[in-house]
């Protein structure tokens, strides 16, 4: 099954959903060949790929950071990212506003909240998410436009706790004040699931890439 195949069965299963294509380890040219089929949008997890990528790749590609971001390295992608899934934390909250504020942006973000049991993933509890959403953070944060929240399962072959997870996610999404909300939840494993929970983004990139 080639890309145009596998992206257009994504897009049938996941009809409200926007498509992330993730290129972790992917090479240009195959990049390059997706985004020659339409897509814009691409998520990358590390930093350094991702400031590589956007050097070689057509600049009209609306760029995610899905994976862990350091504070430190906040500066290089500001100028151009288009969206901030995985904010983790009140540090790299404040660490985005104050590098927008000086690239003169106002950068959309989304907040990670922790859903899945693994120790070794990233994220909010759910009631500071909470706590954030019911805040003036608007004021608090003026560079800063937070759309959704995102989160990821367990590495579980239990369907029935991954629906769980994500619905106890889905149910935040009500305190965002902002239109067109993100619910970025689903992945190349589990992203029917997602979509049935509610999911209007999803980030698929093995089950593209792979062979």
């Amino acid at each position: 099954m080639n890309y145009k195949k596998k992206i257009s069965k994504i897009k049938s299963e996941a009809k409200r959903a926007k498509l992330v294509i993730v290129t972790k380890n992917q090479q240009i040219n195959n990049i390059q060949t997706i985004y020659n089929l339409g897509e814009r949008h691409f998520g990358e997890n590390r930093v350094q790929e991702l400031l590589n990528k956007h050097k070689q790749l057509p600049k009209d590609i609306k760029w995610h950071m899905i994976g862990h971001l350091q504070t430190n390295k906040v500066k290089f992608i500001i100028p151009f990212i288009y969206l901030i899934q995985s904010v983790d934390s009140m540090k790299l909250l404040k660490k985005i506003n104050s590098s927008a504020l000086i690239h003169k942006r106002k950068v959309n973000c989304l907040l990670q909240i922790k859903i899945s049991n693994d120790k070794s993933k990233f994220g909010f509890e759910s009631k500071e998410v909470i706590q954030i959403l019911k805040s003036n953070y608007k004021s608090e944060f003026p560079n800063i436009n937070i759309r959704g929240v995102m989160g990821m399962s367990s590495l579980t072959s239990n369907t029935d706790q991954i629906k769980c997870e994500f619905e106890s996610i889905s149910q935040i999404l009500n305190l965002i004040k902002s239109k067109n909300k993100i619910l970025s939840i689903g992945m190349s494993n589990d992203y029917k699931i997602a979509h049935e929970a509610g999911s209007n983004m999803i980030r698929i990139g093995s089950y593209i890439f792979k062979e």
